[in-house]
């Protein structure tokens, strides 16, 4: 993997449009990670959807760059892509919905204890209801490290709601965040 434009420690946002690598430098910080401090007490939260659109995948989760190891805890779901899978905004708002709710069962599982946390895809359960982002942001706090990555881009809309309220979860990551690591 490439070489980490941030140090292992504290809390690091890494924001971006689209396909710009966000996904590829979390897993590199989680390879990093491993090679240094080993598994035990590492959390990995994959809440990225997998779409196509236009022959390009549109996101994606941190396995398709490295192997995470069966000792690290993994919370993932079966995300939706809510803007770019529908065509109102009442139906980008269930979806929206649905993400969220599938990402509160997660966090409601979550060890605790983690000495580091990677998040990949950080603002998909907030595109609904920004109630957890607080409640994300305290967990990754207990840690030493913690490296969240989340969209940063207007590429698919800013008048909606689900843009809106994704847009709101993105600024207070970024006001709890050490650094921001911007790859646009």
């Amino acid at each position: 993997m490439t070489g980490l434009q941030f140090p292992l420690s504290g809390s690091t946002l890494v924001t971006g449009p689209s396909n710009v690598g966000k996904t590829r430098t979390t897993a590199a910080a989680l390879d990093a990670w491993l090679d240094s401090e080993r598994p035990a007490g590492v959390v990995v939260l994959d809440f990225a959807p997998e779409l196509e659109r236009d022959g390009t995948i549109l996101g994606g989760r941190l396995d398709q760059f490295i192997t995470v190891p069966e000792a690290v805890w993994v919370g993932r779901i079966d995300a939706s892509a809510p803007r770019a899978e529908s065509e109102t905004d009442d139906r980008a708002i269930a979806l929206a919905r649905e993400n969220a709710r599938r990402a509160e069962q997660q966090m409601d599982a979550l060890p605790e204890n983690p000495r580091a946390v990677f998040v990949n895809d950080a603002t998909i359960p907030f595109q609904h209801d920004l109630a957890s982002v607080s409640r994300l942001t305290e967990y990754c706090e207990t840690a030493d490290a913690a490296v969240l990555n989340a969209f940063d881009s207007d590429e698919l809309g800013v008048d909606n709601p689900v843009s809106r309220a994704e847009r709101d979860a993105l600024g207070r990551l970024r006001r709890w965040a050490d650094r921001t690591v911007d790859l646009s």
